[in-house]
């Protein structure tokens, strides 16, 4: 097998995220785009030792779990919601088999593990999402064509393309009246033969059709994103759309000027063209102002659920202070405040820190205080202490600097709500090995139809009294200036960088062990007899005695 070779095979499994497994021959080939069970034909873009990678081709046969009929034309050339062959129930089993088996695996390397040596944590299933279809509130149209120099297009970019754009006619990841506008402003624009904006020149005028419902009023926010380059009469657009037999109501119509070379939605001038530039959407009975680039769920129903789950997950927080870090537009921390003490939120994005002050003034609620900032260095400068600490990263989790500073907080307890359980996986394994337990988790599937979703996790801090209890004497230990020189993280990052391996604190301690280093005792020895710890790997082992004499430690 060898790159651009054209294969055919099976999928056996999908790996989070979206990797499906082919044997070829005694090779594994990782193919993306794929279903369980489905014959496929693709060709062989990367090959590396031990690894190889293919692109999808074409589907030669379906899976035995694709029992009904794609339900928008587009399918599978948009490959937006590639699992829609599926009944939900089977997607939402898929989804629950794949983070599963990655966080077992994380918990266990991390040493939280049972008599059998498998992880030991409650697993609490996958909860669905309200509706499986119509479910965004949000949505973000490209203007183009479907091929070169096709007629105007809008709607989401063909599978693996940059360029080619697929008119969304019949989208069903959105509500009915986002589909009837947006098929209301194409017709518009074909009618006038209207230049979309090209990529490559940067010549052109249509860009992008944003559009955000608030399920709770049905009411909808149309923002036409153009750049500067020609002038053309939008308020007969706006007529038409406001005549729509729509089952909500549009709350106003903007023309947003765009110039940036980026293909990116923002703003350089926002004109309201009629009505205003926010809704409001309803959560839990608290009330948040939504405008065109308010950071905020895409699924409204399903974020009731994530929340709900997350408040019963943090338990009582009675005169507890609470830190809510990576806040966004406060959401979570305004959920939490009616019964704590006091929610810090923390967020990076200012934009965002201001939405969250006004929804809470909104609110009512006196006791929560938002900062702007990076986590990182924000902490070092709030005076309190947290009671308990909810962490809602952004998809490459917490930075590697920031998640020890929470960590020496102590908090009893850490909620963390994660949307790429690759990085919550990798974290866990920080956090386990800083004296953390990993309680319960339990999914939430926002993104029906789609490979992602939503993983929240309780953990609470070792009690070390439940633990045995060990003077030690450094004279006896014989601890010297050069095996202090590294820490675990440290030892950690060396690996990752030259090695590409990530090794747990438990691996780490095995071959200090190995090695002569006296590690002490274990506080966290399962008190259960014939207990089965895993063994470090001898492709980990060699690159930890590599580290260990990096530092001078061996």
């Amino acid at each position: 097998m060898k790159k651009g070779e054209i294969c055919e095979g099976t999928i056996e499994r999908v790996e989070f995220p979206n990797k499906g497994i082919v044997r070829v021959g005694d090779e594994k080939v990782i193919v993306k785009n794929g279903i369980p069970g489905q014959k496929v034909k693709f060709v062989i873009n990367k090959k590396r030792k031990n690894k190889a990678e293919g692109r999808l081709l074409e589907v030669l046969e379906k899976s035995p779990l694709e029992t009904r009929e794609p339900v928008c034309s587009l399918f599978p050339a948009c490959g937006g919601c590639m699992y829609q062959t599926m009944p939900y129930e089977e997607q939402l089993k898929m989804k629950e088999a794949q983070v599963r088996g990655l966080l077992d695996e994380a918990i266990a390397a991390a040493g939280q593990t049972d008599a059998q040596g498998a992880a030991d944590y409650s697993f609490e299933g996958i909860k669905g999402s309200p509706k499986e279809f119509g479910y965004r509130n949000k949505m973000e149209f490209s203007f183009g064509d479907a091929y070169k120099d096709g007629p105007l297009s809008l709607g989401l970019h063909r599978k693996g393309s940059t360029y080619d754009v697929l008119t969304a006619s019949d989208c069903k990841l959105v509500h009915e009246d986002m589909t009837k506008i947006l098929n209301c402003v194409l017709e518009y624009f074909q009618e006038r033969q209207t230049p979309y904006y090209r990529k490559m020149s940067h010549e052109g005028y249509l860009r992008h059709l944003l559009l955000r419902r608030s399920e709770s009023s049905g009411e909808i926010l149309v923002c036409l994103i153009t750049s500067s380059q020609r002038e053309e009469p939008i308020e007969p657009l706006v007529e038409r759309v406001l005549q729509l037999p729509l089952e909500g109501t549009v709350a106003g119509f903007l023309h947003i000027i765009n110039d940036s070379l980026a293909d990116v939605v923002q703003s350089d001038e926002t004109r309201i063209l009629y009505g205003r530039d926010y809704f409001y959407e309803t959560i839990l009975g608290l009330k948040f102002k939504i405008t065109p680039f308010s950071f905020f769920q895409t699924n409204s129903l399903g974020a009731e659920v994530l929340y709900q789950t997350a408040r019963e997950y943090l338990g009582d927080t009675k005169d507890k202070t609470v830190f809510d870090l990576y806040s966004g537009t406060g959401t979570i921390a305004q959920i939490l405040a009616p019964a704590a003490k006091e929610v810090v939120g923390v967020e990076i994005v200012e934009e965002a820190v201001e939405a969250a002050k006004e929804n809470a003034a909104g609110n009512g609620l006196e006791n929560c205080r938002f900062l702007a900032g990076d986590v990182l260095k924000v902490l070092d400068d709030i005076p309190e202490k947290p009671d308990l600490i909810v962490l809602d990263p952004p998809r490459e989790g917490i930075h590697p600097k920031a998640l020890p500073k929470i960590i020496d907080y102590g908090v009893d307890r850490i909620l963390y709500i994660s949307c790429k359980p690759t990085s919550l996986a990798r974290d866990l394994e920080m956090l386990i090995g800083r004296g953390y337990r990993v309680e319960k988790v339990c999914l939430v599937d926002m993104f029906c139809s789609t490979v992602h979703v939503e993983t929240v996790v309780l953990l609470s801090k070792l009690n070390t009294k439940q633990h045995i209890e060990v003077e030690l004497n450094l004279d006896e230990l014989d601890l010297t200036a050069a095996e202090s020189k590294a820490t675990y993280d440290e030892i950690k990052a060396y690996v990752l960088e030259k090695y590409g391996l990530k090794v747990s604190s438990l691996y780490i301690s095995q071959v200090k062990r190995k090695c002569g280093l006296d590690m002490g005792q274990n506080y966290n020895l399962s008190k259960k007899e014939d207990a089965k710890v895993p063994q470090c790997p001898p492709e980990k082992e060699a690159a930890i005695v590599e580290a260990l004499k990096h530092f001078h430690m061996i």
